[in-house]
């Protein structure tokens, strides 16, 4: 069976200014979507599935799935404050779901075969796709075996301020030991530097870091229930409280109960974290249609 790609779709890009999602940034109008779905059939994924949000779903059927009949299955879930377990009720105050792993868990009816997690506004390249899928393709049967895709992080850097990146600990065997949330990463004055507790200090030069390129076999939807449960238990509800993917790997890992391969990528990631990258992300698309890596349109 081919695994399934799951693009988390859903969220509001709020320092974009606009739903980049939809933004068509290639030459023929492709969005970062259109790419990771091509890179993903290149490598042999079977189905796609969408996480969005109801509201935009005409929109979104219209813009991105209508492109792609044909040539994929696809299926759109939908991510939303009250799909919560029984029992808890949304502070009525609260305007957005509980983030990513909240988003990943909408896919448990549509997903029983090993999957790839990415992002929707992130270009991850060919070769992380082709990593991600000969992994999952091994893993067919198995469970609690789980891998990360790696990026150097000097290439997830942003020319236009600071990112966010997943610090990944990892031990002897490649195997993930940790994930540590790290904020404002840029390279200033020739050092890289982050951000803590609003002052800048250093940041390892060439660590490997997570770019929320994740792949798992369909158990980790049970784990993933369960750890929700605890979670809505210990935030007592709390407005700003998010469910992170790495939240639920972290605690799978103290707990000895799956293992999780770091695999490393020699592609470089671009993106629209600020409105400021569009220039620049426009003209890498363009240059990877010119030196023949991607055809435009991509799906005709």
């Amino acid at each position: 069976m081919k695994p399934t790609l799951f693009i988390l779709a859903a969220g509001m890009g709020s320092r974009y200014g606009g739903l980049k999602q939809l933004d068509g940034l290639g030459p023929s109008g492709e969005t970062i979507m259109d790419y990771s779905v091509y890179d993903a059939l290149r490598a042999g994924f079977g189905k796609i599935v969408f996480v969005i949000r109801k509201d935009f779903e005409q929109e979104f059927r219209e813009k991105i799935i209508s492109k792609y009949e044909g040539h994929v299955p696809v299926e759109v879930v939908f991510q939303s404050i009250d799909k919560i377990p029984a029992g808890f009720t949304p502070n009525p105050e609260r305007k957005k779901p509980w983030g990513t792993n909240h988003a990943v868990l909408m896919g448990k009816d549509a997903i029983k075969e090993p999957f790839g997690v990415i992002n929707a506004d992130d270009y991850y390249g060919a070769d992380s796709f082709r990593i991600l899928g000969d992994f999952l393709r091994s893993v067919e049967n198995k469970k609690n075996c789980y891998c990360m895709i790696g990026f150097n992080i000097e290439n997830t850097l942003s020319e236009n301020g600071g990112v966010s990146r997943g610090l990944c600990e990892v031990d002897a065997d490649g195997n993930l030991t940790g994930v540590k949330e790290c904020h404002g990463i840029e390279r200033k004055n020739g050092e890289l530097i982050q951000v803590v507790e609003g002052e800048e200090v250093s940041f390892p030069e060439d660590a490997n870091v997570s770019m929320n390129m994740w792949g798992f076999t369909p158990d980790y939807f049970d784990y993933s229930e369960k750890a929700f449960v605890k979670f809505l238990n210990e935030s007592q509800n709390e407005l700003k409280a998010e469910f992170y993917i790495p939240t639920v790997v972290n605690d799978l890992i103290q707990n000895g109960q799956i293992e999780l391969k770091v695999l490393e990528t020699p592609s470089k990631w671009f993106g629209v974290t600020y409105a400021a990258d569009r220039p620049a992300t426009v003209a890498q698309f363009q240059k990877l249609v010119d030196e023949g890596v991607y055809p435009t349109p991509l799906f005709k």
